[in-house]
């Protein structure tokens, strides 16, 4: 972190502190009422509240119980599954097409190359109910409704804005001298892509593919219009307990959830801190 210069005025000092001061209060406001789940997960008794015993830190006030009910329920592990199982082949296929879509998307000769950027990102602009309610109504009539394939090109077509955003960044910074001197030296355009153009990407890629898997692994909207009961997701496990049946196991799952997505989301930093030392944007 920059520090403060000694030559600094009185009003950058003031505006030095006070920009931290205002940062970490957006910070504590957005990471507060996830943070507050956590302790509420371990609560013993079936309360959405902190309860005397656990304000009081009794051991008695928390229990283990609704975490073990979510391993050992098989609603939950059929949720657990469902959504494993569709956010691996729709991840897979957004990958797949996000990354071909960056590489056109990078050629200079591309034409019209703006609107089909904004063609391609669309899934992120437009309301997530405006795109399920068009998913629902067009994979009815084709007979998708209600399948594992249709929510799995459905997840793939929220997922594969963020691969294309993430591989076509990456591809800014490439060096198309690389692939003009792996065509001389005799190699074939399949060669230079998986020996030239890949290893170089390859964090791009990746970091892609992990934001889609957490857009399918915790998209909720889209499952309820265009799923059914035998798709049944850890989202939708979720919104149905709580309208349903509330208990704290679902505490318990998001408290999972959040770990989870931190592990990815610091995954993604990973790779892309690697991708820049890759291309000498960052000392080694």
């Amino acid at each position: 972190m920059m520090a403060l210069p000694t030559y600094a005025t009185l009003g950058e000092r003031i505006w030095f502190y006070s920009f931290r001061c205002i940062c970490t209060l957006i910070f504590l406001f957005l990471i507060i009422p996830i943070l507050i789940i956590i302790p509420l997960s371990f609560n013993a008794v079936p309360f959405f509240t902190f309860t005397e015993a656990m304000l009081s830190f009794d051991p008695a006030g928390y229990s283990l119980k609704w975490y073990e009910e979510f391993f050992t329920s098989l609603n939950w592990q059929g949720a657990v599954r469902n959504s494993l199982i569709i956010a691996f082949f729709s991840t897979i296929l957004a990958t797949v097409l996000g990354t071909l879509a960056a590489l056109g998307l990078s050629r200079s000769v591309m034409p019209f190359k703006s609107v089909l950027m904004g063609l391609l990102i669309s899934p992120m602009i437009v309301p997530l109910i405006i795109s399920a309610a068009g998913m629902y109504f067009f994979y009815s009539r084709i007979g998708l409704q209600g399948t594992f394939t249709g929510v799995i090109l459905a997840h793939a077509a929220l997922g594969t804005p963020f691969v294309v955003i993430t591989v076509t960044a990456t591809l800014s910074g490439f060096d198309e001298v690389l692939i003009r001197s792996s065509a001389s030296l005799g190699a074939t355009p399949t060669t230079t892509f998986f020996h030239v153009i890949m290893p170089l990407i390859l964090p791009g890629v990746i970091s892609g593919a992990l934001f889609a898997f957490i857009t399918s692994f915790d998209e909720v909207v889209v499952i309820l219009f265009v799923g059914s009961y035998k798709q049944r997701t850890i989202p939708w496990q979720m919104f149905s307990g709580i309208r349903e049946q509330i208990s704290p196991t679902i505490l318990a799952v998001a408290t999972i959830l959040v770990i989870f997505s931190m592990a990815l989301l610091t995954a993604v930093e990973l790779l892309r801190r690697r991708n820049e030392k890759l291309r000498g944007l960052t000392p080694n």
